[in-house]
């Protein structure tokens, strides 16, 4: 039987900075990983390129973590994104920043982030097994009993780091959850979250138009940001932000132009008059657009339209409302929204309020954020403070 101060569960983000932090301060460190390679998940983030972190305000971090971020204050009081940039450009990596606060490595490439969280855990000397699966983990006494098919070991502090549930394939099978309820620890419903929407509406006729800062509303939940019309509905962050606060059944409403207002696009119209619909509308959006939104008025000349049918129109551009029949299910959503009741853990240590020496980070906690970094940020900033908690 092997032995470790510290053995983390899951080579994602929140385990390999989680495995940095323990081995930098000093514990002798495990990380265990069932796929082949570390960062699975990590590497297909950001299309490839890996939005590692967003360089935004702490406030921008609470408005990019809609699920529960405030639990985090504490732990970005020790560890934040601008902590995360620091480690990168410490450690090698050139970054850089792109529109909403997006930070990529120069390179356009997620291994250059895996590399270097993986050379700097080896670095500190801490251990890596990969196509290592934990089949049982126990507690007796004042150890951890991790068990595998053939092996087992034991540590005084473990740190689930396991992920949720959506996208499966890279190991997310929510083994953590298993964890988290062996030890009668609490958990939140789980449902997808940052996931497409499906939409009764015709969205074919649009299919493959993306654009960029739209908004997106329902309710008071207004978000602007890039759109992308599907063959099954609406992608894009506008449309994976906003499905953070739906489930389906509700209709939202899309601002094709929320830079101008109403009465300016009635003062466009009016400029326009001698134009026909359709050619008065793709001075302002993709012809595909104009040709769906001036319907069957496209080819009638804007001084043709009366009062109400040009009211009509404007409200189309400004508020066209959506009816959202769903969402992609938890394994086609890029975020786990629900997890470990956070009643349950430490908010400074990340450490169980029942079990001494457990730790949880990452997706696996009941916080889920928006694309655009925030989850990445979440799961490093995480993994560091758990790691960094005195065994």
């Amino acid at each position: 039987m092997t032995h470790f101060e510290t053995i983390i569960i899951g080579g994602g983000p929140a385990g390999m900075m989680a495995a940095i932090a323990a081995s930098w301060h000093g514990k002798k460190t495990l990380l265990l990983e069932k796929n082949k390679r570390l960062g699975k998940k990590l590497a297909g983030t950001g299309g490839g390129r890996c939005n590692v972190t967003n360089n935004g305000t702490l406030d921008d971090l609470m408005d990019g973590i809609p699920g529960n971020g405030r639990f985090l204050y504490s732990v970005f009081s020790q560890f934040d994104n601008h902590d995360i940039i620091h480690f990168f450009e410490d450690n090698g990596v050139s970054l850089k920043v792109e529109d909403h606060g997006r930070v990529f490595p120069v390179t356009d490439k997620s291994q250059t982030i895996i590399q270097a969280l993986e050379k700097k855990i080896l670095a500190l000397g801490a251990q890596i097994w990969t196509q290592f699966e934990v089949v049982s983990v126990k507690k007796r006494e004042h150890l951890f009993h991790i068990k595998s098919a053939d092996q087992e070991l034991t540590c005084k502090q473990l740190i689930v780091t396991t992920g949720g549930k959506s996208y499966p394939s890279t190991g997310s099978t929510g083994f953590g959850y298993d964890i988290a309820r062996h030890f009668n620890l609490e958990l939140t419903p789980l449902e997808a979250a940052e996931s497409p929407l499906l939409t009764n509406f015709p969205h074919k006729v649009l299919q493959g138009i993306s654009l960029s800062d739209i908004t997106l509303s329902y309710g008071k939940h207004v978000i602007t940001h890039d759109l992308l019309f599907t063959h099954f509905g609406l992608s894009g962050p506008a449309a994976l932000r906003l499905s953070s606060f739906i489930k389906g059944g509700e209709t939202i409403y899309l601002d094709f132009l929320p830079q101008m207002t109403a009465d300016y696009l009635l003062q466009h119209l009016t400029q326009n008059r001698e134009k026909t619909v359709k050619n008065a509308l793709k001075i302002l959006v993709p012809e595909r657009i104009a040709e769906f939104l001036s319907d069957s008025k496209a080819n009638q000349k804007i001084k043709q339209l009366g009062k109400a049918d040009t009211e009509v129109l404007i409200t189309r551009l400004k508020a066209l409302p959506i009816p959202v029949t769903g969402k992609m299910t938890l394994a086609k959503s890029f975020v786990t929204k629900g997890g470990i009741k956070l009643k349950e853990i430490n908010p400074k240590t990340l450490e169980s309020k029942k079990v001494t020496g457990l730790h949880f980070a990452g997706e696996v906690l009941d916080i889920n954020a928006h694309t655009g970094g925030f989850n990445i940020t979440a799961a490093l900033c995480t993994g560091w403070v758990a790691g960094s908690s005195p065994d």
